[in-house]
């Protein structure tokens, strides 16, 4: 995995390139990406330890060789290649948690379930809707063990020989840019609010 696959604390999200872990399963739910007895764990990298705990393992507990995720080649992947309607059922914000705290900056999927998308936009890490033939091309390039690049900057994902845009909420693409969520992007306007407030009191008072 490359160095700039790993997320820092308040790190901004430009250009991720990392291999690609390919999950390609459908309809995985959250309580499969984290299951709800890991739900009282409130740091984000404990909650990473059980990323699809029960999906992952044996009845014995040992880890399943068949998964995977479990395979050599993906366990330092940073961007997930994930089946359609990624992220359906509860709507639990660990799950996002999950995905991040084990190191995935991205989840590349043909379609998401719409409060797991947004959850995850909140908590630093990119959702990313792609078309099958593009989902197929990347599927090839992670059996090949590629890298590939998902570019917020330039809204683009690019791999040898291939590349596609992609969109995402402005507001939601400012954040990740920045390494902010929406209470932090309200706290950096605080000099601007300020002083709209004492405009404000001036013109009342004229």
């Amino acid at each position: 995995m490359s160095t700039n696959a790993t997320k820092k604390e308040g790190e901004g999200f430009q250009v991720v390139t990392s291999t690609v872990a390919v999950l390609p399963m459908e309809n995985i739910d959250t309580d499969q990406i984290i299951p709800a007895r890991f739900l009282k764990i409130t740091d984000t990298a404990g909650v990473g330890a059980h990323l699809f705990e029960d999906l992952r393992r044996l009845p014995g507990g040992s880890l399943d060789p068949e998964f995977p995720l479990n395979r050599k080649e993906f366990r330092d992947a940073g961007i997930l290649l994930a089946g359609r309607n990624f992220g359906c059922g509860s709507s639990r914000e660990h799950a996002a948690w999950a995905l991040a705290g084990s190191g995935f900056r991205a989840v590349v999927s043909v379609s998401f379930a719409d409060i797991f998308r947004n959850n995850a936009l909140k908590n630093g890490l990119l959702p990313v809707a792609v078309s099958e033939g593009t989902w197929k091309a990347l599927a090839s390039v992670a059996s090949r063990g590629g890298e590939v690049s998902v570019d917020l900057e330039k809204l683009e994902i690019r791999w040898q020989g291939g590349a596609t845009a992609f969109e995402i909420d402005a507001f939601a693409r400012t954040c990740l840019l920045n390494g902010t969520d929406e209470l932090g992007y309200i706290l950096r306007q605080d000099e601007k609010i300020a002083a709209y407030e004492r405009r404000h009191v001036r013109e009342v008072l004229t």
